[in-house]
């Protein structure tokens, strides 16, 4: 019989999650259908119900849910906790596991980011400085794999500064590199500074607005990671135009999703050719 999964966002249209997981389980010869689901905003809880009800097998949560669903979740997995050692967890899962009864939470973000850009970018993040905009769902879901990369330093960087600020304290007794917090309107702060790696966290790129950044921000031979993907954003824009490397969530979005089928089918799928056919639609 054909396992159901889904993915549950809001807006949902433009994911590319349906035709990942089909050319998966096509490779690998799974019996499945995985289909996109729009919940209400506040209906995040109740879309959850009723899949259950429904038989599915477990989902992947995307924008706005990502808090959400690390609440709904009956146990997490230890990537998860064991980010920060305040006894605080990460607070977002982007996968969910409805079998044996409970709702088990993961999150693949971290992990795929970190293979797209070490593995198929071949960009080492060791000792580089970083810069990650955003301090939502998506940011929490990649600290752990940045925090074992050991990057140079780290600067968290949000609209809301309490909520960079939130970040830095969890991170700060773990981390063995800088980190520090500050908010976009401290323009002069960051034109000081200089970034091997710019990683793009937030949600700008959906209404196409630009971020705040100093045109100088960018190092020489500088990544400017954008974790949206299927078009060429603002913030990719402004960092090609001041002379950085550019780079699509695509990758990442793939390498997320094979990190989730292995969870739910216990089967690893070849990303380099899904990558490769998603980039010719």
């Amino acid at each position: 019989m054909t396992d159901r999964y889904a993915v549950i966002g809001n807006p949902i249209s433009h994911s590319k999650s349906p035709q990942i997981h089909q050319m998966f389980a096509e490779q690998t010869g799974q019996d499945i259908s995985y289909e996109k689901i729009e919940a209400p905003l506040d209906g995040f809880a109740e879309t959850i119900e009723r899949l259950r009800n429904d038989g599915y097998k477990g989902c992947s949560v995307t924008v706005p849910f990502k808090f959400e669903a690390f609440k709904l979740a009956n146990s997490v997995s230890e990537s998860v906790i064991d980010t920060f050692d305040s006894g605080e967890n990460a607070d977002a899962v982007n996968t969910l596991d409805f079998r044996n009864l409970k709702i088990v939470g993961y999150n693949t973000d971290g992990s795929g980011l970190l293979k797209d850009i070490t593995i198929n970018r071949q960009f080492n993040i060791s000792k580089k400085r970083v810069l990650l905009l955003g301090a939502g769902g998506a940011a929490y879901g990649v600290l752990h794999p940045l925090l074992n990369e050991e990057p140079k330093e780290l600067v968290i960087t949000n609209r809301t500064l309490e909520k960079a600020q939130r970040i830095e304290k969890k991170i700060r007794g773990t981390a063995k590199f800088p980190v520090t917090s500050v908010s976009w309107s401290s323009y002069s702060d960051l034109s000081k500074k200089q970034f091997d790696l710019v990683i793009n966290a937030t949600s700008a790129g959906l209404t196409d607005s630009e971020l705040p950044l100093p045109p100088t921000i960018f190092a020489p031979n500088a990544l400017a990671y954008d974790m949206m993907y299927g078009r060429e954003t603002p913030f990719m824009k402004f960092a090609r135009d001041h002379g950085a490397q550019v780079a699509d969530g695509l990758g990442m979005l793939v390498e997320q999703a094979a990190e989730a089928f292995y969870l739910w089918r216990g089967v690893q799928p070849d990303t380099a050719p899904v990558i490769a056919a998603l980039r010719l639609t």
